[in-house]
């Protein structure tokens, strides 16, 4: 029904951004990424989705179409509602969540609030064939037509690290938050380092 909002940022809390849009104040319950981007008083721009249920209609906002998409992919696994969607997109990067479930990575969505390893296994098992590994990037099933996920060098990264007896469930946390056009060995090299000093 609604597919996106504009205007005036004018009130921000813990999951929730109102944007005014012509007059009227559209509660968004939104993630702690989308938050990041939002400043009270700027003009903003949220892709919605509209949840309605016997009790009540909630309106869901996120600054990209990638989180957006990846939120409606979430909320078609059984045991996942709009809530547990949201905390696993506001622990983890919609490039995060597609790695986790392409390596079978339990431990990083298991990172969200509320969501245990049953859970975890579950979105992993219904979505594995719509996140799959292909050459050095992810490819996503969703929507139909076949989409790629830019993960660049990261999954032979991950694979590389393997063979040195890291799991995916180990460097997933650490290895995408890094520029997937790095090369390999850089890729290999930062993610070390970062793991020491964790």
């Amino acid at each position: 029904m609604y597919y996106s909002v504009r205007g005036e940022v004018i009130h921000l809390s813990a999951g929730v951004a109102v944007v005014e849009c012509g007059g009227v104040g559209y509660k968004c319950l939104t993630t702690m990424n989308t938050q990041k981007n939002l400043r009270i008083g700027d003009e903003a721009m949220l892709f919605t989705h509209l949840n309605v249920r016997e009790d009540a209609m909630e309106l869901f906002g996120f600054s990209t179409q990638e989180e957006l998409a990846t939120f409606k992919t979430l909320i078609g696994v059984s045991g996942v509602g709009p809530k547990v969607a949201l905390a696993i997109l506001s622990a983890l990067t919609p490039q995060q969540i597609s790695m986790a479930v392409a390596t079978g990575d339990v431990k990083t969505i298991t990172l969200a609030q509320g969501v245990g390893k049953k859970l975890a296994q579950r979105i992993i098992l219904e979505l594995k064939d719509k996140f799959k590994l292909g050459d050095g990037e992810i490819v996503s099933q969703g929507s139909g037509a076949a989409q790629a996920v830019d993960t660049g060098n990261i999954a032979k990264a991950i694979e590389a690290l393997g063979v040195l007896g890291y799991s995916a469930a180990d460097v997933s946390p650490f290895i995408t938050t890094l520029d997937s056009s790095l090369p390999v060995e850089k890729l290999i090299g930062e993610t070390l380092k970062m793991m020491g000093r964790g």
